[in-house]
């Protein structure tokens, strides 16, 4: 039987270069970056080459490039830490309403705790317009978080845009980026975010590790307290082989990233061009033009994405039906809601994500499995 990964927005395979530029760090030189001695320099030096890597890759500053477990604990950081810093100014934030729940979570705790948040609609593409945006702005907002790119149906956001509005009325801006570091071209100043989020493990690099840009100059308390790790940003012993890992993955992704756009947009055509056309009942969820190279999200009528995705998983082929972190949840998406669909179409839903090492064999095994489950499931 086929073995077939299509669930990159999940997670990406670890590349093998990547696996072998960190792998001394476990074993030998493994030292704690704030010992003085020198396995501690060995390992500090590592941390530092991979800070100027990623530093550069995005266009800021190294001084700028925390280091976290992950795009979650960033967005946490950032979320309760500006709240915290800024609770003299205002207690308003304003995000999108299709956010990841590491996003949405936090948010809804400060509002618990005495915050008000704003929540704001995409249209039926799925985007989340700046127009919307500045509508909801007040004199008392302290915060804006839009994604660059929606985790389920990989719908790009127009940040530039919203980052103009937020720098012009000097409101800090937070951008998840999670979905978008190392697959399409992300540079802080572009985006004129004072907050950037992401993690390794969705572009090639290990789980466990992630990293945040924060904006020289402006005001944010940490989310961990206790040594001098990241500056007093972020206290903590490094995981120095996973940074390392993530150094690894953004310096392969830079001479990648342009072919891997252009073939991966080939390989997402051709699903989409299929399943519109040979597969009755099938709905592309949110805009076909600004979609992330990779992504396509479908809803087909009759069935449910669990069922299709269990199905297709007895086929060799792994799908999703969007959010890894939300698997299992029997209640419609809160994205596919926000865009319109109702609770039968947005549980009929199914992520496909290709990546590095899907084959356009690949993809036709895909297409022509989809098909046989799809009427299996609606039966006669």
């Amino acid at each position: 039987m086929n073995s077939v990964y299509l669930d990159y927005a999940a997670t990406t395979p670890c590349d093998p270069r990547v696996v072998e530029a960190l792998r001394p760090y476990f074993y030998d030189a493994f030292g704690n970056t704030l010992s003085p001695h020198a396995f501690g320099r060995r390992s500090r030096k590592a941390v530092e080459d991979a800070r100027e890597l990623l530093a550069s890759f995005l266009g800021a500053q190294p001084t700028e490039i925390v280091f976290t477990s992950s795009a979650t604990e960033a967005n946490n950081h950032i979320i309760s830490g500006v709240a915290r810093a800024l609770k003299s100014k205002g207690k308003h934030l304003v995000v999108s309403a299709i956010e990841h729940h590491c996003v949405l979570e936090p948010a809804h705790r400060l509002i618990q705790e005495g915050c008000e948040v704003t929540f704001v609609s995409p249209d039926k593409d799925g985007i989340v317009h700046p127009e919307a945006i500045e509508q909801a702005l007040r004199p008392d907002t302290i915060l804006i978080a839009v994604a660059h790119a929606n985790n389920e149906i990989g719908i790009i956001q127009p940040v530039a845009d919203i980052g103009r509005i937020a720098r012009e009325r000097g409101i800090y801006f937070l951008v998840d980026a999670a979905q978008t570091v190392g697959h399409v071209p992300v540079s802080v100043a572009d985006i004129a975010c004072d907050f950037l989020s992401f993690s390794a493990h969705k572009f090639y690099g290990p789980q466990g590790v992630g990293a945040l840009y924060i904006r020289k100059g402006v005001e944010c308390a940490p989310l961990l307290l206790g040594g001098d790790q990241e500056r007093g940003s972020r206290a903590g012993t490094l995981n120095v082989p996973g940074i390392v890992g993530m150094g690894e993955a953004v310096r392969l992704c830079r001479p990648l990233m342009s072919d891997e756009m252009a073939a991966q947009t080939v390989l997402r055509d051709r699903i989409i061009n299929v399943v519109l056309k040979e597969i009755p009942g099938a709905i592309l969820n949110g805009s076909r033009v600004s979609r992330l190279p990779n992504n396509v999200h479908f809803s087909f009528e009759g069935i449910t994405g669990e069922d299709l995705v269990a199905a297709l998983d007895m086929a060799g082929i792994a799908c999703s039906v969007g959010s890894a972190c939300t698997s299992g949840q029997l209640t419609p998406s809160h994205v596919l809601k926000a865009i319109g669909l109702s609770d039968a179409r947005a549980l009929g839903a199914l992520r496909v994500t290709v990546g590095r090492w899907t084959t356009l064999r690949d993809v036709d095994y895909f297409l022509e499995q989809l098909k046989l489950k799809v009427k299996q499931l609606r039966g006669p």
